[in-house]
């Protein structure tokens, strides 16, 4: 009986350890390995970029932008972009209240006349902090 129930338990973990013959072409984009660059992460490699600033979306004007210490940005709305003002209203004492965040961006070049030089576009939400009560830095977009 010892015999037949290690013989049992031997076919068992044979059979589940039994590699899968799915060929690459069969595979979804999800399902297939992505390799990293050398040195880096797979999140370092994927051409997106953290980046830290104050975002602000005035809704009247359908417009978004995000301020760094060094830069603006437009920011292209879209599913992303208003999941993150629905995060941001907890914080805004107005609708001009720029917020604190951390996010990974795309970055894409803006060939509009009169527009930021460069959009970004929101891949992932990393952080959202309250704005501190000393910055009075306000912006206000529209022609009113």
């Amino acid at each position: 009986m010892k015999k037949v129930f290690v013989l049992l338990i031997t076919l068992v973990v044979f059979v589940s350890c039994k590699d899968d013959k799915t060929s690459e072409a069969e595979m979804s984009s999800e399902e297939k390995t992505t390799v990293a660059e050398p040195g880096k992460t797979l999140k370092q490699s994927d051409g997106l970029i953290a980046i830290q600033g104050d975002f602000l979306y005035v809704d009247a004007d359908k417009a978004a932008v995000f301020k760094t210490p060094t830069q603006m940005y437009g920011v292209v709305i879209d599913d992303k972009m208003n999941e993150l003002n629905e995060q941001v209203k907890q914080y805004k004492a107005d609708q001009y209240t720029m917020v604190p965040v951390t996010l990974r961006v795309r970055m894409i070049e803006n060939n509009v006349e009169n527009q930021w030089k460069q959009k970004i576009e929101i891949k992932e939400i990393l952080k959202v902090s309250k704005p501190s009560p000393e910055e009075n830095d306000v912006i206000k977009l529209g022609s009113k």
